[in-house]
């Protein structure tokens, strides 16, 4: 099974899809964040010997795990998962309407996200 896991900064609240209307943040810290997740993506899916992810078996799974500071600054990890899932669309060419998405996990510690993009079994 082909699978990568990305980890990054969780910047705070404004990655959001409450902040988020049809592919554009409302606030440009955002709108980065975005962009280095697809960065990290791609580089991600260039250092494996695997095959293209639009070769992968279908649909593709994408998760998100949390940790956070506290638990009143942890958010609903559903609502990061379109932002996240629009950016995977625009780095695979995979419409996100196909994706299984699944939310994992929440912790406490120093604030980030760990996506794993995985084929189906």
């Amino acid at each position: 099974m082909n699978k990568i896991v990305v980890n990054i900064e969780y910047p705070g609240a404004f990655i959001s899809v409450n902040h988020y209307k049809y592919k554009h943040f409302t606030k440009p810290e955002a709108k980065q964040w975005a962009e280095t997740l697809g960065w990290l993506i791609k580089a991600a899916l260039a250092q494996y010997t695997m095959p293209p992810i639009e070769d992968w078996n279908q649909p593709i799974t994408v998760r998100v795990d949390g940790v956070f500071k506290d638990k009143r600054s942890a958010p609903d990890l559903h609502n990061l998962l379109k932002i996240i899932c629009d950016v995977v669309e625009e780095v695979s060419g995979i419409n996100d309407r196909t994706f299984l998405t699944e939310t994992g996990g929440v912790t406490y510690g120093e604030p980030r996200l760990t996506i794993t993009i995985k084929e189906v079994s």
